[in-house]
């Protein structure tokens, strides 16, 4: 009998987050971004209110951060002209040198070195847990897109473009 229990309880989440989509996003704000970059200098998320923003949470030591490095790149080329800015946030990374050494070259845009992970959990309740995670931040600095693996240049810049308008 509890193992029945179990599964009617487990058949009901998975309705819950079907019928839901996901994380809700539409109507909650993002929650205060402000950090030390890798190239130095500090980042505040509301120094960009009125831009669409793309987070993305990633690690040197991850794989599938390594894999999408060049199609955010290029996403954030294609989309920097339309209000767009991209903010990458470095998490779980004991060494700032690697975290360094991983963007170089790579990414022309900021990141923001956060060791302890604690940006990443202020964005937890958007389902923004685990690395790769991108999320899509619109003008009035609301998150509209949560994106929990890694992103390819081709999905990535039609949302970002469908959020700044063009």
């Amino acid at each position: 009998m509890a193992r029945l229990g179990r599964i009617v309880a487990v058949a009901l989440l998975a309705v819950a987050v079907v019928a839901c989509g996901g994380p809700d996003t539409g109507d909650r704000a993002a929650p205060p971004v402000a950090g030390e970059l890798l190239s130095g200098g500090t980042y505040t998320l509301a120094d960009h209110k009125g831009e669409v923003v793309v987070v993305n949470f990633w690690a040197s030591w991850c794989a599938p951060c390594r894999a999408e490095i060049a199609d955010l790149e290029e996403a954030y080329q294609a989309t920097k002209g339309k209000g767009v800015s991209f903010l990458g946030i470095n998490i779980r990374d004991p060494d700032r040198d690697k975290a360094k050494a991983f963007v170089e070259g790579r990414v022309t845009y900021p990141s923001i070195y956060d060791p302890a992970g604690k940006l990443s959990l202020a964005f937890s309740s958007f389902g923004a847990t685990t690395i790769p995670a991108t999320l899509i931040i619109d003008r009035d600095g609301r998150v509209v897109e949560v994106i929990r693996e890694a992103v390819r240049r081709e999905s990535l810049e039609p949302l970002v473009l469908g959020v700044a308008g063009g």
